[in-house]
């Protein structure tokens, strides 16, 4: 399987933050918010990942992240000339992905949670044995402000709506995509919506057609943080400087999940890392003595 990671759009909502660098870029307290997601497509084993941003913006995620040998990984670059919505992603990615299957995770959002590894592993399975999508809902209070999903007891999903004035569930659908090879194919066909956009909903809604749309929960134990606005950038900063003060383990640290996976030695690490300063480097300083 491989990965796709949606870091376009103008970040109007941060504005002025956003106006000279793309909210991907902006930390949330030790590292760059795509570390997040980078994070999460290695968690599930996927190796080779396509970043997708905008002109203006790709090459300071190129800058950053380079080919993605430090953290044993392979990154492809790919410009979103407008942001024309969700499932673009598929046709833009088209030729990257190939003939395998595709998990797709949008930039701002972050996954923190015991068990997270193994929920991403499942969703893999289910896709490769099942040809099935498989999305994952988190309960929120206030899920008419969301795509919404309900569900039957199997985890089959029986319908989605997007941003229902009377909500028949309280699951919201995240920023997290799994889908067999097909999906090209089904994002090909998508009409674009009202918005001019062609949206991830529709996409779903497709696979939910054909009854083969599964949902993964994230349970309590879960946190999932959307950080499209102010308040939510200061409040991902937070959560994650607590939890890692707390543990004293780090979020999101790519060269440490690349060790785990022994994608990387620490021999070549302990190398790369030599001459670089600051609490995340000497975080892997002691990891790898």
């Amino acid at each position: 399987m491989k990965g796709i990671i949606l870091a376009g759009g103008s970040g109007s909502r941060l504005h002025p933050l956003t106006i000279g660098v793309s909210k991907q870029l902006l930390p949330i307290y030790d590292k760059p918010m795509i570390y997040y997601p980078i994070s999460v497509l290695m968690l599930a084993g996927i190796k080779e990942i396509l970043i997708i941003s905008t002109p203006h913006d790709l090459p300071n995620f190129k800058k950053l992240l380079g080919t993605g040998e430090q953290f044993g990984v392979t990154f492809d670059y790919a410009e979103q000339q407008s942001p024309d919505g969700l499932a673009q992603a598929f046709i833009i990615g088209k030729e990257f992905i190939g003939k395998d299957d595709v998990c797709l995770v949008l930039g701002d959002n972050i996954f923190y949670g015991a068990g997270l590894q193994k929920l991403l592993k499942n969703a893999i399975k289910t896709v490769s044995e099942e040809q099935k999508a498989v999305v994952f809902g988190n309960y929120v209070s206030d899920p008419e402000r969301y795509g919404v999903a309900v569900f039957d007891d199997n985890k089959n999903v029986v319908s989605i709506e997007e941003k229902p004035q009377n909500p028949q569930s309280n699951y919201a659908v995240v920023g997290l995509y799994f889908y067999p090879n097909s999906v090209v194919n089904v994002a090909e066909n998508v009409k674009p919506s009202y918005r001019g956009e062609l949206e991830i909903t529709s996409v779903n809604q497709s696979y939910l057609a054909n009854k083969n749309l599964k949902l993964e929960i994230l349970s309590r134990g879960f946190a999932w943080l959307d950080t499209g606005t102010h308040e939510a950038l200061s409040e991902a900063t937070e959560f994650v400087k607590a939890v890692e003060k707390r543990t004293g383990l780090k979020i999101a640290c790519l060269e440490e999940i690349a060790l785990n996976y022994k994608w990387i030695t620490k021999d070549a690490l302990a190398k790369k890392i030599i001459n670089f300063k600051g609490d995340y480097f000497n975080y892997l300083k002691a990891i790898i003595t």
